[in-house]
């Protein structure tokens, strides 16, 4: 790489670690980067899931009561220590009060992801939508082609099982280090990439921000972030001052379609054997008839970018080629779980109106002549407030809209805010807010049409996706034994 990273701001001297809220997708990637550099790492997660005893099987000391006498004797006898938590856990949480009242190093974990991309070549993505996919296209992309890379992702990829690669035997100026750009929290700001991407500067998150006009902002922050001698991409029609950048800092413009601003954008884009094809077009560069494993259009979007970058970073059309039709996708992103000749099941975590729109309006391109049940779990009641009616639209794509109650992670309920409400604006005959899982496992039961059902949202919708894999194939078996 010939962009030099930021100057160095080392991490803190110690070999302990400790993790609140350690079975978020963020923190345990960062938790296994520790692990896998010799460190000993613990933790607390409010519930036991498949990620959780996965990292305990890896080696980490993982509890799910919220009680300061669990934090294991190495960490508490430690002074240097270091605490890592996420902005989700609540600020009375027991175990980080005792640990701040004990002064030990307590930091975000967006900040640790900060002193780590500092010492070496960093790619970030960042944006509303997106950041997963593209930023784990990246990762394989680079893998795929031996480049040593290490990547902290917010999801699972299928060609690894894992959120989070690490480079082999090499010094970490050597390393390309791919990084989700998040900005929850403003904790992209932490970040020093030498090559960026912003995908979407659409409004989100605003019981952080406040206002749309702060989106943007922090957004443009993020911009002025990366190295003046570095590269940044960014999507028609987001909303960034570039003549407020450096003169030196090379700006690339990227499109789903040909446009007057874009340099690198798809064309011919269309649905061939069950597979988006396009051909990619950048200034040096044709590759056509690309096959993606990953359906959607947001998908050929993001793709288009992770060509760019790739591009960037030296690699060649063969590789370009073989890396991104080889990439899986990632788990919760248009995902399926059952295929029958009557029935599929399709799980993605999409969970703002662009997204949903994005997911169902692809869905709907792949299988136009079949039938869509969306079952939908909106995430916070505050993104549910701020997007009500863009939600109502978004749904509507589908020809039956099935609700389950929303799910508040941090947040408190906020009176008038529900599945039924929303349910009452959407601009569908066929939409029902159920009161509760085993309602909608009813409704499941007594479908008589065969159609694509799709599970969507951030919540833990995911956990009833094996009820209804069941109910599927009990109905596929019934079909056949009545033909």
């Amino acid at each position: 790489m010939s962009i030099s990273a930021s100057a160095t701001t080392a991490l803190p001297p110690t070999n302990n670690l400790y993790f609140i809220g350690i079975g978020g997708i963020g923190m345990s990637a960062l938790a296994r980067w520790f692990l896998a550099n010799g460190a000993r790492v613990a933790g607390y997660d409010k519930t036991p899931t498949p990620l959780t005893t996965q990292l305990e099987a890896e080696g980490m000391d993982i509890h799910y009561t919220d009680d300061p006498n669990r934090i294991p004797d190495y960490i508490l006898a430690d002074a240097d220590a270091l605490i890592v938590y996420t902005p989700a856990i609540p600020n009375d949480h027991a175990e980080l009060s005792y640990l701040r009242r004990e002064g030990f190093l307590i930091r975000k974990r967006a900040e640790v992801l900060g002193l780590i991309t500092r010492q070496r070549f960093t790619v970030a993505i960042a944006g509303t939508h997106g950041k997963t996919s593209t930023s784990s296209m990246v990762a394989h992309l680079l893998r795929h082609s031996g480049k040593p890379v290490t990547a902290f992702l917010g999801g699972v990829m299928k060609n690894y099982q894992t959120n989070m690669l690490l480079a082999q035997g090499c010094a970490p100026e050597e390393e390309i280090v791919v990084v989700e750009a998040d900005e929850y929290d403003r904790s992209f700001l932490h970040l020093s990439p030498s090559v960026a991407v912003i995908l979407s500067t659409e409004a989100d998150h605003l019981d952080i921000y406040g206002q749309t006009e702060e989106v943007s902002a922090a957004y443009q922050a993020f911009a002025a972030c990366v190295h003046p001698q570095g590269s940044l991409f960014h999507k028609q029609g987001t909303q960034l001052s570039l003549a407020a950048l450096p003169d030196s800092l090379q700006t690339h413009c990227y499109a789903r379609e040909q446009s007057e601003s874009s340099t690198h954008y798809a064309a011919n884009i269309r649905v061939a054997d069950g597979m988006f094809v396009f051909d990619y077009q950048s200034p040096t560069l044709q590759l056509t008839d690309i096959r993606l494993q990953t359906p959607g259009y947001h998908n050929v979007e993001n793709a288009v970018a992770a060509l760019g970058i790739g591009q960037t970073l030296g690699l060649s059309p063969q590789e370009l080629r073989s890396g991104i039709e080889s990439f899986l996708g990632v788990q919760r992103r248009f995902d399926y779980h059952y295929k029958s000749p009557d029935w599929i099941l399709i799980d993605d975590y999409a969970h703002h109106p662009t997204e949903v729109a994005a997911f169902l309006t692809s869905l709907k391109a792949l299988y136009p002549e079949r039938s869509v049940t969306v079952i939908f779990q909106p995430h916070l009641f505050s993104r549910t407030r701020d997007f009500m009616q863009e939600f109502a639209q978004s749904l509507a794509i589908a020809d039956r809209v099935w609700l389950l109650p929303i799910y508040p992670a941090r947040e408190q309920p906020i009176e008038g805010i529900s599945a039924e409400a929303l349910a009452s604006i959407i601009p569908s005959a066929a939409v029902k807010a159920h009161p509760n899982i085993s309602a909608l496992f009813e409704s499941l039961t007594q479908l008589d049409q065969p159609c694509i059902v799709a599970t969507v949202g951030a919540g833990d919708i995911v956990n009833v996706i094996p009820k209804i894999n069941t109910i599927l194939q009990q109905k596929t078996q019934t079909s056949t034994l009545e033909s």
